[in-house]
């Protein structure tokens, strides 16, 4: 099984934000669910329930992609930069009731930086590997 950047970022991203939505559960319990108010993850980002399990959901995705072979990795970090993206944007634009996620403003910084990271790899990494090798 041949290691990419791309799987390498989707492994450890996806290890990440699922340890991220535990130790969300940790923080929030299961009460309010899709309440726009929730508890501090580390003291600053807001997450709830609904929050903690899209990490969990994210979480898998990546990790299973990261576990099976290139093209899968460099979809699912393509994919879900894409969406941290427009969250990361969508989010300062967001609040009141319509925040169902509970994000706050160190919530939107992270998820620009996760999508500048996975976009980055994802687009970049593989092609420049590939590259490289047909040229030696």
């Amino acid at each position: 099984m041949k290691s990419s950047p791309n799987r390498l970022l989707a492994t450890i991203f996806g290890a990440v934000y699922l340890l991220v939505g535990l130790l969300g559960f940790a923080v929030t319990g299961g009460v309010g669910f899709i309440s726009n108010e929730g508890g501090l993850l580390l003291g600053i980002f807001m997450v709830n329930p609904l929050h903690n399990v899209a990490h969990l959901l994210i979480g898998a995705a990546l990790l299973i992609a990261g576990l099976s072979n290139a093209p899968a990795a460099k979809t699912t970090n393509i994919v879900i930069g894409a969406a941290y993206l427009l969250l990361g944007i969508v989010g300062f634009f967001v609040s009141g009731p319509v925040n169902v996620l509970a994000l706050n403003v160190p919530d939107h910084f992270l998820h620009l930086g996760s999508a500048v990271v996975l976009l980055g790899i994802g687009l970049g990494a593989d092609k420049a590997t590939a590259t490289k090798s047909q040229l030696a």
